[in-house]
């Protein structure tokens, strides 16, 4: 349990650490790529308005209160914007037809390189967007249409550059949390572990100092008995120093299943037998209670575990599941095997009306969902808790499902080793 505590501690805070610097590493991204496309649709709508060309006055005056009337520039350029960028024009006539290459400030390309890559924008249909590393943008002349390229290729290898180190060092970051949340998350579930060792030798200890009163008891009772005969008052104490003593090898044996199996412990048996010869008992009190009980039992299933574990397993699902039946109802066992799972069923009808919310409980300590008849089924809600705990020291699952509102089926599952 505390392993499995310590592992979802783990899990859950580089799960949150993930999510956290992915967030960060994703926005920033988007961001910086925002702004490329930005910026570069702010000079090309500059270009285009000029016919393809940059402002005079846009070269000539590097303040921006000297700028003509006619133009201002945009507070993020700087003067030096017009002799940074790099671009060309290309005019079509309505066609699509490329007519001429204008301002070719590029080196990668060549007029018929440029006709090339308008037309084939052209024929895209876009008004805007990237042609390998060019940004460009398509607009109305008086005789056609003027599509303006410009060359992000610098800015587009800075933002992969940044894509891929804030990725590394987010990965790097993660890496240095898992290894110290491994190492801290020792220390902060240490308390929790001393005091749930504790809490069981506590269990043990109390359940075997309890025996020993319950047996004075049970045998003065007995003589009691003896010597002035059974009354009601004797038949109560012994019945009620049973049940104590039931609850308490019950507890002493969830705390021990709580600890590893022994490997001495860990044998191959023949499951489909130890399921027949653990419901064989069922029968009778099944027919006594006017209860239908039914098997399907694969034959010649086996697997590896401690026998007595998986014995006691199905003697109490199917006590649960004759105690919890009414009258005239039916309780049915499966084993079967799917695929590469050994499969246990253990359906049952109910007096009492299922929820999904009662099903999510079934399986904690003391829990009883039949609340109305505590005293009259005669159990402590801890049955499926020892059930639960022998499952998962087999590497197994088990679970409750409502077949209908008045019918439960415990499923068990255990990997095929």
């Amino acid at each position: 349990m505390i392993k499995k505590l310590r592992v979802k501690l783990i899990a859950v805070s580089m799960l949150a650490m993930f999510i956290v610097l992915g967030t960060i590493v994703i926005a920033a991204n988007i961001f910086n790529y925002r702004k490329i496309i930005t910026d570069s649709d702010s000079i090309l709508t500059i270009l285009m308005d000029n016919d393809g060309k940059f402002p005079e006055s846009m070269k000539k005056h590097p303040k921006p209160e000297d700028f003509q009337d006619d133009f201002k520039r945009p507070d993020h350029f700087s003067p030096e914007t017009p002799f940074e960028s790099r671009f060309f024009s290309v005019t079509l006539d309505k066609n699509g037809t490329a007519l001429d290459a204008e301002s070719l400030q590029v080196a990668a390309t060549n007029q018929d390189g440029a006709k090339a890559m308008a037309q084939d924008v052209y024929s895209r249909g876009s008004s805007t967007g990237f042609y390998d590393t060019y940004r460009f943008l398509k607009g109305d002349t008086q005789d056609g249409y003027r599509i303006i390229f410009l060359d992000c290729r610098r800015s587009l290898d800075n933002f992969r550059h940044f894509l891929l180190t804030s990725t590394l060092i987010s990965l790097i970051g993660l890496g240095a949390v898992f290894v110290l949340v491994l190492i801290f998350s020792r220390r902060i579930v240490k308390p929790v572990s001393e005091s749930y060792e504790k809490q069981k030798e506590f269990i043990t200890n109390a359940g075997h100092e309890i025996k020993t009163p319950l047996s004075i008891i049970n045998a003065d009772a007995e003589v009691i008995a003896m010597e002035n005969g059974e009354s009601e008052w004797t038949e109560d104490i012994k019945n009620q120093t049973m049940r104590l003593s039931e609850l308490t090898n019950d507890l002493i044996f969830l705390a021990k299943m709580e600890e590893s199996v022994k490997k001495s412990d860990i044998i191959d048996f023949p499951l489909s037998e130890l399921v027949n010869e653990a419901s064989n008992p069922f029968f009778a009190p099944a027919k006594t209670g006017r209860k239908s009980f039914s098997t399907d039992i694969s034959p010649d299933l086996s697997m590896k575990g401690d026998e007595k574990s998986i014995f006691k397993l199905v003697t109490l699902l199917l006590d649960n599941a004759l105690k919890y039946s009414p009258e005239d109802g039916f309780i049915h066992l499966a084993l079967s095997k799917q695929k590469n799972r050994i499969i246990l069923n253990v359906t049952n009808t109910t007096d009492y009306t299922l929820e999904q919310k009662t099903l999510d409980h079934f399986f904690d300590r003391f829990y009883r969902a039949d609340k109305s008849h505590n005293s009259a089924k005669g159990g402590y809600g801890i049955g499926l808790s020892i059930a639960k705990a022998i499952v998962e020291q087999h590497k197994g699952k088990i679970r409750a499902l409502a077949k209908d509102t008045n019918c439960i089926v415990v499923e068990v599952s255990f990997p095929v080793l």
